[in-house]
């Protein structure tokens, strides 16, 4: 039998003063990396650049990669990464209603707690690459569950 997997693929763009690039999502009230699936034939670090282009308007490039993460329960695997912004202008599009700079130690309470953790990884361990599974409710059942807002 084949497994089927999805492929994430998100950006983390941190700005002079240490603060991470979020975009809050116009679907779910929820901030997270800009990022999202990984397109068919397209390798992760492209992947990247071009989901970090449509949910902010900014052009990147791929510094490193941060993190290999695991969601067995889901058949799902994500790839993060640091990105440098090249050029471009923050721009508000159909998925974000809002891109901010956070203080890693200020984020959003309704950040995704999966995110934050990889956030957390890399500043932990910057010049490693953290292999990890992730495990526990997906972002969807927290808020379902009243356990995000």
């Amino acid at each position: 039998m084949k497994s089927q997997f999805t492929i994430g693929v998100f950006g983390m763009i941190f700005d002079e003063k240490n603060r991470v690039l979020l975009c809050h999502r116009k679907d779910h009230d929820l901030w997270n990396l800009p990022g999202g699936a990984l397109e068919a034939g397209e390798a992760p670090w492209d992947g990247v650049r071009r989901e970090v282009r449509e949910e902010t308007g900014l052009n990147v490039e791929v510094i490193k990669l941060t993190g290999v993460y695991s969601k067995q329960d889901k058949n799902n695997i994500v790839f993060s990464f640091v990105c440098k912004i090249m050029d471009g202008q923050i721009t508000l599009n159909d998925e974000a209603d809002q891109i901010e700079y956070f203080e890693v130690d200020k984020l959003p309470v309704n950040t995704v707690p999966k995110q934050v953790e990889r956030i957390n990884d890399f500043l932990e361990a910057p010049t490693e690459v953290t292999l990890k599974i992730q495990r526990g409710r997906s972002t969807i059942e927290l808020l379902e569950e009243g356990k995000l807002k």
